[in-house]
């Protein structure tokens, strides 16, 4: 968190807020945050009802902003909070509306890789997820996304999954909604402690279908 708040501070933005999103944790999390808020009045916690998955985190996140960019990042920091300059370049120098942090445009700016396993099942995932979607990506699931306000808003108040394929979905209903997202290649290491279960990985792979027959049905409309 000191990290952020000092990013942050040293930004010379004329407003920023930094929310924090507990999604029923059962530790310490909720207190820590709290005494953040205390302390900075840019720190706001936001508490799901119970635990409803990284995807209802945040789009809760997202649609409680008030900023009129809105990143989300994971706590763990695996993106770096200063690669945020390369997002918002980006979307400065090619007027785009939604900018996203990539692993697999540049590999070499993976410092610390995931298990070979779980790399080539990301790997295997992004091949489906394109033959499915349509999308051109090569690296959704990097928990690094910017977004102006207006696509935050239009973007998130139609996303419906809760879980991991949350990523691939809010990038689907971008494009369908014409806004220009660009792949940007960052820094990024695997952090230690990261809790997916087996089955939530092989649920993920079910995602992309998912996203397809809500986009046959006009759920995204």
């Amino acid at each position: 968190m000191q990290k952020v708040l000092d990013y942050v501070s040293s930004s010379g933005w004329e407003f920023a807020e930094v929310l924090i999103v507990d999604d029923g944790s059962r530790d310490g999390t909720v207190p820590l945050a709290e005494s953040w808020a205390a302390r900075s009045p840019s720190v706001r916690v936001l508490r799901n009802p119970g635990n409803r998955g990284k995807g209802y985190a945040v789009r809760h996140g997202m649609l409680e902003g008030k900023g009129e960019w809105r990143l989300f990042t994971d706590a763990d920091l695996s993106a770096p909070i200063e690669e945020l300059d390369k997002l918002w370049a980006a979307v400065r120098d090619h007027g785009a509306q939604v900018a996203f942090g990539s692993r697999a445009l540049d590999r070499s700016l993976v410092g610390v890789h995931q298990p070979f396993f779980r790399e080539m099942t990301g790997r295997t995932f992004n091949l489906i997820m394109r033959a499915i979607t349509g999308l051109p990506f090569h690296d959704t699931q990097c928990g690094f996304k910017l977004f102006c306000a207006a696509a935050a808003e239009e973007v998130f108040s139609r996303q419906l999954l809760e879980r991991f394929g949350f990523d691939v979905e809010v990038l689907y209903i971008a494009t369908r909604l014409g806004y220009q997202a660009l792949e940007v290649p960052v820094r990024w290491n695997d952090v230690l402690g990261t809790k997916v279960s087996l089955w939530s990985g092989v649920d993920a792979f079910a995602d992309p279908l998912r996203v397809r027959i809500n986009a046959l049905r006009g759920r995204y409309r």
